[in-house]
């Protein structure tokens, strides 16, 4: 029986950083390797490593030119238009002589002849290598929908969309790579809620256009695939990040309750506010019966799904309250020691890393070296925050080091309610327990301003608000 692949594109989705996902959820490295040394095609070596990305450890996936195929991959000043010159991607397909081949910024040396290869010529190249015929069959989807997404993008006809020489190499091999590792991980299943891009411009051959890219959006309009643009500058979806959700006929909606068999974590190239990277999860759909309440379900971090930590239990007359809305999920600790500031900037700090998404700050009492009192500041983020925040620490104090912890956290359900008073309505957070009760807290804010309005003890109203709720 065949697996549920969910894949996480919180952070983008391409090429590269999906086989290397896959790789770090179990797909096998030399069965990845010897389908690539059947093809025909050289100058290229693969490096498979660790790297890591927003403190997080992920599998790294890099396709490896031979010199005379150097590129921009890195080079985000010149991606987002602060140097002259030409660039290519070699994510995805493109046309020629207008081409724009951006998506991992390859450049073509002046002195390289261009030679080209059409989507028959790739397919070719697919038929000739060493695989499974599941997995040759999603190898050519996904170049087949590269191609219609170009063509139109471009207006030229099918048979005038070319793969660049040497955006070529690293297109196939990340194409074949995803649908061999898909193929030896048993995938029967795929679901991906959203692909999340940026936003601005990203520069291409012939110029600086707009993200997302016409070719991913061409995509995501052919297949029906949910787009959401987040805040950050750059492209986080790649056109073969969406062909390959696209080829895969990925569903859009997570259970409603499974369990996590397995994660990978596959590294991207660039470096954005958001770190560049994709989740991969092999999950299992639980149906809410029966469940196995020693079971350590939990969901992947930033989904909204409720997971469940209990069950019901047949032996009992009632079932035994459970807590589904509690998720688990990783969360980041900032933390630095600073003895040589004044309150104005610490508390001036503060208010930045708040204002920019901090979801905790605390300055905490501490004694340093040599006995100086001194200030530890602690940040608690979500993971894509982390880069960003750290950049504002930097700036706003004096510290010349930040620690990183990746932690573990626990959410209780909570919802908001109006609760009428004799006083005045007063806004009140409702949270669900782990036994199933309800607990009950009036909004700071509501409780003052009664205070304050009808000269009363902050108490007195506080307790009046507690007693007007009701389950």
């Amino acid at each position: 029986m065949g697996k549920t692949l969910y894949l996480d594109c919180t952070c983008g989705i391409s090429g590269d950083m999906t086989v290397a996902a896959l790789l770090d959820l179990g797909a096998r490295e030399e069965v990845l390797r010897a389908t690539l040394d059947s093809l025909p095609v050289e100058g290229y070596e693969v490096k498979i490593g660790r790297v890591l990305k927003a403190g997080l450890d992920c599998c790294d996936f890099d396709v490896v030119l031979e010199p005379g195929f150097e590129n921009h991959d890195h080079d985000m000043a010149y991606l987002h238009g602060q140097d002259g010159g030409h660039a290519h991607g070699h994510d995805h397909l493109h046309t020629h002589p207008h081409a724009h081949d951006h998506a991992r910024g390859r450049s073509h040396p002046h002195h390289h002849a261009h030679a080209h290869r059409g989507p028959a010529d790739i397919d070719a190249i697919i038929d000739a290598g060493e695989m499974t015929p599941r997995a040759r069959a999603l190898a050519h989807r996904i170049v087949d929908i590269l191609a219609h997404a170009e063509a139109k993008a471009h207006g030229v006809p099918l048979d005038e969309v070319h793969f660049h020489e040497v955006g070529a190499v690293d297109s196939v091999v990340d194409i074949v790579s995803v649908a061999v590792a898909i193929d030896d991980l048993d995938i029967d299943r795929v679901i991906v809620p959203v692909l999340k891009d940026g936003r601005g411009t990203i520069r291409c051959e012939h110029g600086v256009i707009p993200v997302p890219v016409p070719a991913t959006l061409n995509i995501v309009e052919a297949h029906g695939l949910p787009l959401s643009v987040c805040d950050v500058e750059g492209e986080l979806v790649t056109p073969t990040g969406a062909a390959i959700v696209a080829a895969l006929e990925a569903e859009h909606e997570l259970p409603a309750r499974f369990c996590v068999k397995a994660v990978g974590l596959g590294a991207g190239k660039r470096t954005y506010e958001r770190p560049s990277l994709v989740r991969a999860l092999i999950i299992e759909e639980l149906s809410g019966e029966a469940l196995d309440p020693t079971a350590g379900f939990q969901n992947a971090a930033g989904s909204t799904t409720p997971v469940p930590l209990g069950e019901p239990n047949p032996a009992e007359s009632e079932p035994r309250p459970t807590i589904d809305a509690a998720m688990r999920g990783p969360i980041v600790r900032l933390e630095c020691d600073i003895d040589d500031a004044s309150g104005e900037v610490l508390a001036y700090a503060a208010d930045r890393l708040r204002e920019a998404g901090a979801r905790e700050v605390h300055w905490v009492p501490i004694f340093t070296k040599k006995g100086r009192p001194a200030w530890q500041l602690q940040v608690i983020a979500a993971i894509e925050d982390a880069e960003r925040l750290e950049g504002i620490i930097f700036a706003e104090t004096t510290t010349i080091g930040i620690r990183r912890w990746l932690c573990d956290r626990t959410v209780l359900e909570r919802t908001w309610t109006t609760v009428p008073t004799p006083l005045g309505e007063v806004r009140t957070k409702v949270v669900t327990l782990p036994d199933g009760s309800l607990r009950a807290m009036p909004e700071y804010e509501d409780v003052a301003a009664i205070a304050r309005r009808e000269r009363l003890p902050f108490q007195t109203v506080m307790n009046a608000a507690r007693s007007s709720w009701s389950v």
